[in-house]
């Protein structure tokens, strides 16, 4: 559903992926892990369009993201690392408003309260002044906007950064019950604790490069670990 072909991206002298190659199935939860600066949001942007390739290709599904903008984006949900709503709006509000961006139609007060319950935001929340959220709750509206829009593709950037351990285990909840539903994913993170908890297969970046791709059963935590400091002195 994801597929990055050999993709180089270079921002002057500077090569931030240099041929990158990764497929994420339907299904999948595919967890890219690497230091600051290894090339993981870049290449979330690239899937997103936000930056077009240097050399190489990305597609979702058979669609290739630079050929064709916005039909990619319409199978694609985007959650960042701080998830922005606007304060002033309640929660319901916020999705109302940002799912008819998405989908193009309003959707009934009922069905925006199913969407939330089924991001798992608590109950009596909806009706809260977006300023009033914490970050793991502004995190479930993103998570409603992605259900309402029924996406096939989810893209997350450091999703867990800053949550405490109860609500980042609940955010891992609800990407594997996406997952299920078959939705594929691919989020970036520094925490090899939640890639190993919630991926199905792991990647591990490094100056640019894919340099280590696994199955998240094939590996312990403690296994994990050790692989990743090996690769992150070398």
């Amino acid at each position: 559903m994801l597929d990055a072909i050999d993709v180089t991206k270079q921002f002057g002298a500077n090569t931030a992926l240099d041929g990158v190659s990764l497929s994420v199935s339907p299904g999948d939860i595919y967890c890219l892990l690497g230091a600051n600066g290894a090339g993981k949001t870049t290449l979330v942007n690239l899937f997103l369009n936000f930056i077009e390739p240097t050399s190489g290709n990305l597609k979702i599904g058979e669609l290739d993201v630079t050929l064709k903008p916005l039909e990619t984006k319409r199978l694609l949900a985007y959650i960042p690392e701080q998830v922005t709503l606007y304060a002033p709006l309640t929660g319901l509000e916020n999705l109302a408003f940002f799912s008819s961006l998405a989908i193009g139609e309003q959707l009934a007060r009922p069905r925006l309260l199913e969407l939330l319950e089924a991001a798992g935001l608590p109950s009596g929340a909806a009706d809260n002044r977006g300023a009033t959220y914490s970050k793991g709750m502004r995190q479930k509206v993103g998570i409603a906007i992605a259900l309402a829009k029924n996406a096939k593709a989810l893209l997350l950037d450091e999703p867990t950064s800053g949550l405490d351990p109860s609500a980042a285990n609940e955010f891992s909840e609800l990407l594997v019950n996406a997952s299920r539903s078959g939705v594929a994913i691919l989020t970036t993170t520094h925490d090899l604790f939640h890639a190993k908890q919630t991926g199905t297969r792991i990647g591990i970046m490094k100056r640019g490069r894919l340099v280590d791709e696994l199955k998240s059963e094939d590996v312990s935590h403690a296994d994990l670990e050790a692989l990743y400091l090996k690769h992150m002195k070398n």
